[in-house]
């Protein structure tokens, strides 16, 4: 078997993370050539020195130093920045793991794009931001995206036989997160400790807010829509708190493949990393007969309005998905400094949404701009929901 040359983006982080421990316990099969970080310079040498990595790059300038001192003497190549990042993704590589969290992965991802290979997809945000940009990349330069989210992963599986025009449409589940039978008044006084105690997935914080907020699922149901050439209506949600199903097909003849699993990123990831193949992995087989029953339920959107935005969003268009995300990704930050409430998340979106209204997004520079001029609006939105009323 060849062994295929791989780059992580992302590789301090969880999906980042788990995509190493998988690549270790294949040693024979992979080869690393850069990986790219955010700041943990003393978290990337350790691992760029374990896997031998030909580069190791880390986004902030203020951890570069360090880095170069862990990796002093070892023959590793290192860089800092958001040039540096992108450089490091447009690195020869049969592979790429795309897991910088936000919009500010989208660079580095659509370079990965570029080489015209296959680019394991872990920053949904990038393709809701920019999913004309990034699709017409993928065309332009014959590159395979291959979904790293559980559920998007679960339908690409299903859709396995090829029969993509035979699709009715689509099932999306979601565990229904920490607040999934919470009043409103109990989400309204949530501190982010409680947000973050997710009942099932061990995922990073701002990913862990989305989930609470069901967000996290909006913004799926958007990057469904881009990878499987689906609208909104043929895109659909239900709670599955279990999450053993992560994602159902329905074919025009009424049948209907489901992919199941226990919930851990590591099968997705496998299934990428080895794709069209299969790559053994040591996670928990799942085991029905403990389990017992699988329940499901329509999402409620008068709790979780997130998902109510997120549809509104992709149904609008253009650059209305990038103001979403941009918004959303502001106001979780603000909620984890403790400056606004939990059920100011969504208020603020829906607020930004409504005073950007439709623009256009078709080029990276649009996108660029659309999403500073939302953070904008974001940020005065949260500085006015944290001051005390008069």
């Amino acid at each position: 078997m060849a062994v295929k040359t791989v780059t992580v983006l992302g590789s301090t982080g969880s999906v980042g993370t788990q995509t190493l421990d998988l690549l270790q316990a294949a040693p024979d099969q992979y080869a690393v050539q850069a990986l790219v970080g955010n700041r943990n310079a003393a978290l990337l040498a350790e691992q760029a020195r374990r896997f031998g990595a030909r580069c190791a790059v880390v986004a902030d300038p203020a951890a570069y130093p360090a880095l170069v001192a862990a990796l002093a003497g070892s023959g590793i190549a290192t860089a800092c920045g958001p040039q540096a990042v992108i450089d490091a993704a447009a690195m020869p590589a049969d592979w790429t793991m795309a897991a910088i969290g936000g919009a500010a992965g989208l660079p580095a991802t659509l370079a990965a794009i570029r080489r015209g290979v296959s680019v394991a997809l872990a920053n949904k945000e990038a393709l809701v931001c920019a999913g004309d940009v990034m699709l017409r990349a993928v065309a332009e330069y014959g590159a395979t995206l291959l979904p790293v989210d559980s559920e998007h992963n679960a339908i690409f599986q299903a859709m396995a036989d090829g029969n993509r025009d035979r699709v009715d449409h689509i099932t999306l589940t979601a565990s229904g997160g920490p607040f999934r039978t919470a009043t409103l008044e109990q989400m309204r006084a949530a501190p982010p400790e409680a947000a973050l105690r997710h009942p099932v997935w061990s995922m990073g914080a701002k990913i862990s807010i989305d989930s609470a907020t069901m967000m996290n699922k909006g913004l799926e149901v958007i990057e469904a829509a881009r990878l499987f050439g689906l609208d909104s209506a043929r895109i659909k949600v239900l709670v599955h708190p279990q999450s053993v199903i992560h994602g159902m097909v329905h074919y025009s003849d009424g049948s209907v493949l489901a992919q199941l699993g226990s919930p851990d990123m590591r099968v997705p990831i496998a299934h990428t990393l080895a794709w069209p193949g299969r790559l053994a992995t040591h996670a928990p087989r799942l085991d029905l007969a403990a389990i017992a029953r699988l329940d499901f339920a329509e999402p409620d959107d008068v709790r979780f309005p997130a998902l109510r935005l997120a549809r509104a969003a992709l149904e609008a268009g253009g650059g209305a998905p990038c103001i979403l995300n941009a918004a959303n990704e502001v106001a979780v930050a603000a909620y984890l400094q403790k400056h606004i409430g939990f059920l100011d998340i969504a208020a603020i979106v829906d607020h930004v949404m409504l005073e950007i209204g439709g623009q256009p997004a078709d080029t990276l520079e649009a996108v660029n701009a659309l999403d500073a001029r939302a953070r904008d609006a974001a940020a005065r939105r949260c500085a006015d929901s944290s001051r005390p009323a008069a």
